[in-house]
């Protein structure tokens, strides 16, 4: 069944920019801000407060870059509504009135997403959405975990860089004993917290691994490999970086707390960064061998 059209002659004729209806554009963009202000305001305040989603203010700027990176395209596109959209958008608006009633941020966050999504089906039609699907897909990454599967994740991290930093260190010549997340070494106590578990290393770096395949990357399989490896990458990270503050607490405690710690996380998330890229090298290094000996 063929899509609804709702262009107009006005939208359909002239130049790229005058084919899109900006009143409209405007008019549905102040109207989402308005009925998801209070979503919106409490989602940037866990940006600001909470450590393991401080990659989402940078989501929908990253995914308007991308936007503006691909006008030419969208505005050569023939302006083509969809009266589909609307339903989106609908669905977007009682998901919101469902996770309202039931307190659930999660769902309530992600109907601002799907309605997004819906106005640009309305508005802009199938083409554009089509055009545009990687950034606005995107912007689910702006979205926190729902605290159930946060927690689910969290544990097992944490058990994880443990167990590691214990055989990394034993190997190292630095004896200790591990007690679930705890490590017990000759001088003092290190224990492997939330903050610790690698949770965020693993959301900031699936999302900039997203992100780099999408910039340099034009291989569809290969962005998917690059998203699959950015999850070993990052558990190796963070464990990587367990052991050194277990390093470096034996020689010294501060360097294992404050501002040291802080700056050692860093580090080692850039060197997760450089880790992402040498791997994507190895990745087209492979696939080119591969296609010369076939």
């Amino acid at each position: 069944m063929a899509a609804p059209d709702i262009s107009t002659p006005n939208q359909v004729a002239g130049s790229p920019l005058s084919r899109f209806p900006w009143p409209a554009i405007a008019w549905f963009g102040a109207l989402l801000v308005v009925s998801y202000a209070p979503v919106l305001v409490r989602m940037f305040r866990q940006w600001m407060d909470d450590p393991d989603m401080g990659h989402g203010i940078f989501v929908p700027l990253v995914a308007a870059y991308m936007i503006w990176g691909k006008r030419q395209e969208v505005l050569a596109e023939p302006v083509s509504g969809n009266w589909w959209g609307l339903a989106v958008v609908g669905y977007g608006a009682l998901q919101l009135v469902i996770a309202t009633l039931g307190a659930e941020l999660f769902l309530a966050r992600t109907a601002f997403v799907i309605s997004i999504i819906g106005a640009v089906l309305l508005l802009g039609g199938t083409r554009v959405v089509r055009q545009l699907a990687f950034p606005l897909a995107l912007l689910f990454f702006m979205v926190p975990l729902p605290a159930i599967i946060f927690n689910q994740l969290t544990l097992p991290l944490q058990l994880l860089a443990s167990r590691v930093a214990e055989v990394s260190l034993n190997l190292l010549g630095f004896p200790v004993l591990r007690e679930g997340n705890i490590l017990e070494l000759a001088s003092q106590r290190l224990s492997v917290a939330e903050a610790c578990s690698g949770i965020r290393s693993l959301l900031s770096l699936t999302f900039l691994s997203l992100v780099y395949g999408y910039l340099f990357e034009r291989k569809l399989w290969m962005r998917g490999a690059l998203l699959v490896a950015a999850v070993p990458i990052a558990i190796v990270a963070n464990s990587l970086r367990v052991t050194v503050s277990g390093i470096l607490a034996e020689y010294n405690k501060e360097w294992a707390e404050g501002l040291f710690h802080l700056a050692e996380g860093w580090v080692i998330f850039l060197l997760a960064l450089v880790m992402l890229v040498v791997t994507h090298q190895l990745f087209n290094k492979v696939y080119s061998y591969a296609r010369a000996k076939s």
